[in-house]
């Protein structure tokens, strides 16, 4: 648990606010973020890398909330993006164009268009037929695209397996063996200017030497490249470092600097980082209350107003969150509890085999909800998404506001008054 959510007499609080008065405030779902430990998680990795050449770019897909990348832009942060609309999202906050690295397998013709016109830092090129769409979009808007070629070095990152980008099987980058050949046709297309070279092997990293090994066969294919006589100026190590949860232990900015670093040395580029889950994941919580309790055969469970619409990695990744009570001190009951929500589906939990003391009513605090949180809610079972929180020091201020029921079929209409 991040620093930031502690207990104090008994009652947990966010930074100076105990969450019973969130919830009593907000209501829950709500989602709760602490801007210190943004702060201090982005700032961890600056100074993990002090004295290098590096850009942090935060990864916009962990949490896009326009307060978490304005706190971000703040402190000079670049950005990861792999959509137009969060192109757009870091333009809203404040953001530096000239700092975004465009990643993502599939980068649409709108999106590349929108890119170029804001001049951004650089494209991680994902294949061939990108390349050759980059370039014809990029003559046709009269600009000049930077890009980074994205190798694939075929290591798993040893994360659960939705995760995992950087086999051989995955559609991310591009296979070593291939990479040479289109680094030759990347120079000699118009409108483009190879600037680097980039890898991401997955997310949630709990061991760094899958990261070595990758970033070694990318450092041998930069020599290559430079050997060539093609003047890279930046190498892009992507992010994927894990954060402690179900009593892992996650390496520390300091110990990844050391890794990649090292793996890197003697290439004299620039090195752009895009770490997203270790910034935002400890850094933020959600809040839910208990409505039922009820008692099955063989199994026990808290049903909370919260659900895998509001938070789908349990569902989706069998993901490990630590589930909290607002209040410390009872003593967990003797039969382990399943924490699941409202939703019309089995797998619809948010943590099973509990040590938890719960009666309805009760608050529950959901751990590390920071990063792919809110982005992947949805409407389900038409459910109106949680407001979002960001509290400083002993100040709250809604950053989202709840949905209300209404603004679920927003621009929706019956097909008799619809427009042909």
């Amino acid at each position: 648990m991040n620093p930031a959510f502690a207990y104090r007499e008994g009652r947990l609080h966010a930074e100076d606010v105990p969450v019973e008065d969130l919830a009593a405030r907000f209501g829950t779902p709500c989602y709760v973020y602490s801007r210190g430990a943004l702060e201090a998680r982005y700032l961890a990795f600056v100074d993990a890398f002090a004295g290098h050449p590096v850009r942090v770019c935060y990864a916009v897909k962990a949490n896009g909330n326009l307060a978490v990348l304005d706190v971000l832009a703040g402190h000079g942060a670049g950005f990861d993006i792999v959509s137009g609309g969060e192109l757009a999202r870091v333009l809203a906050a404040g953001g530096d164009p000239q700092r975004v690295v465009f990643s993502g397998a599939c980068k649409l013709e709108d999106e590349i268009r929108a890119a170029l016109a804001q001049d951004i830092a650089c494209f991680n090129v994902e294949s061939e037929p990108e390349l050759y769409r980059l370039s014809e979009l990029a003559v046709e808007a009269g600009r000049e695209a930077r890009i980074a070629i994205r190798v694939n070095p075929d290591v798993e990152a040893g994360g659960h397996r939705h995760i995992s980008t950087g086999r051989r099987e995955h559609k991310f980058g591009i296979a070593l063996e291939d990479a040479g050949s289109l680094v030759v046709r990347a120079m000699t297309l118009p409108g483009l200017k190879l600037e680097g070279v980039a890898c991401h092997i997955g997310s949630q990293m709990m061991a760094l030497e899958p990261l070595a090994a990758a970033l070694a066969q990318v450092a041998d294919f930069a020599r290559a490249v430079q050997a060539d006589g093609v003047a890279l100026r930046h190498v892009d190590a992507g992010g994927g470092l894990g954060i402690d949860h179900h009593g892992q232990v996650a390496p520390t900015p300091a110990q990844y600097a050391e890794v990649v670093l090292g793996a890197l040395a003697g290439l004299g580029l620039d090195i752009v980082l895009e770490p997203g889950r270790a910034i935002a994941g400890p850094a933020g919580l959600l809040l839910t209350r208990v409505a039922y309790v009820k008692q099955g055969h063989g199994r026990k469970f808290a049903l909370v107003d919260a659900a895998m619409n509001d938070l789908l990695r349990p569902a989706l990744y069998e993901a490990w969150h630590d589930i909290l009570p607002a209040r410390a001190g009872a003593a967990p009951d003797a039969e382990p509890i399943d924490v699941v929500g409202p939703v019309c589906e089995t797998g619809d939990f948010l943590g099973r085999d509990r040590e938890l003391a719960v009666v309805p009513g009760d608050l529950l605090a959901v751990a590390d909800g920071g990063a792919y949180g809110f982005v992947m809610s949805s409407n389900y079972n038409a459910r109106p998404r949680a407001c979002e929180v960001m509290v400083a020091g002993a100040e709250a201020r809604v950053v989202r506001r709840r949905e209300t029921t209404e603004e679920l079929w927003r621009g929706e209409a019956r097909f008799k008054e619809a427009l042909p």
